[in-house]
């Protein structure tokens, strides 16, 4: 096998075959573990690709709200529940992979509120949220 010397093209293949192996095994086949919110959930959000919420608004009855945030993306999101310019204080969700879920609940009077994503670059990441 010493002098042995491997063509452009047999290289070219070699390389291709081993890339695609290695996407292939990164892929994992793509089965993914479902995701489990709380039963009680009034307000189901996921953070999606794109830097986007997976809805531009919604709905809830007054009272103590039930959140769920689903990443659905690849990086890490928050969520804070916004009135007028004024951030709610004491509530504050975390998603930091794909697949996370984390929950909580916050009471809000009936009104117009906002959705936000506190992370740095995350401006898009707002929806509108009606409190019934």
């Amino acid at each position: 096998m010493k002098g042995m010397k491997i063509s452009p093209r047999s290289r070219t293949s070699l390389f291709l075959g081993l890339a695609v192996g290695m996407v292939l095994a990164a892929c994992g086949g793509g089965t993914t573990e479902p995701v489990t919110v709380p039963a009680d959930t009034d307000v189901e959000v996921h953070a999606v690709s794109g830097l986007r919420w997976d809805q531009t608004s919604y709905t809830a009855p007054a009272g103590e709200v039930n959140f769920a945030l689903v990443n659905e993306d690849t990086i890490r999101h928050t969520l804070v529940v916004i009135e007028g310019e004024t951030i709610v204080s004491g509530f504050e969700l975390e998603i930091n992979r794909k697949g996370d879920v984390d929950s909580g609940s916050i009471t809000l009077e009936p009104g117009s509120y906002s959705i936000f994503c506190t992370v740095p670059g995350h401006q898009n990441m707002k929806a509108d949220l009606t409190i019934e």
